[in-house]
């Protein structure tokens, strides 16, 4: 399984780092990620404070998921990182469920270029990352 931990990781890190790079300007990528209306405009515009507490959360969450799986060692595992990994879980697993307008699998708006997107990589990749969480927390007991 560590391998599942390792890619689900870098998956987050890489993730983080995108957003970062949004918080600062870059622009590959940014017209798909933002929910749109049938005609095609954003849900919502993402300042720059809400789009780095993004990227630290995703930071944050591959750091509870390698501790939890015992590859990153700068903390034991503790009631903290296993309720953190939890979190992690149920909020991924939520992403993937929806908000039964925009986003995940109980999306109204579909035909949308985030919709498509949505569909096939942000959709599957939040019940992958909730699998993950559930694992690690499994495999390693709840201490």
């Amino acid at each position: 399984m560590s391998i599942v931990y390792v890619i689900s990781a870098l998956l987050l890190i890489g993730i983080g780092g995108l957003h970062v790079y949004w918080a600062f300007g870059g622009r590959w990528g940014a017209s798909a990620v933002i929910p749109t209306t049938k005609d095609q405009k954003p849900t919502f515009v993402p300042g720059r404070i809400a789009t780095i507490v993004v990227a630290l959360l995703l930071f944050a969450s591959s750091a509870l998921l390698l501790i939890k799986a015992g590859l990153l060692t700068v903390l034991p595992i503790s009631s903290t990182v296993t309720w953190g990994c939890g979190i992690c879980a149920a909020v991924f697993g939520l992403r993937a469920i929806g908000d039964f307008r925009y986003v995940g699998l109980m999306k109204k708006v579909r035909g949308t270029r985030f919709a498509i997107y949505d569909y096939y990589l942000f959709t599957p990749l939040c019940m992958w990352l909730c699998l993950t969480f559930i694992a690690v927390n499994s495999h390693l007991g709840s201490t």
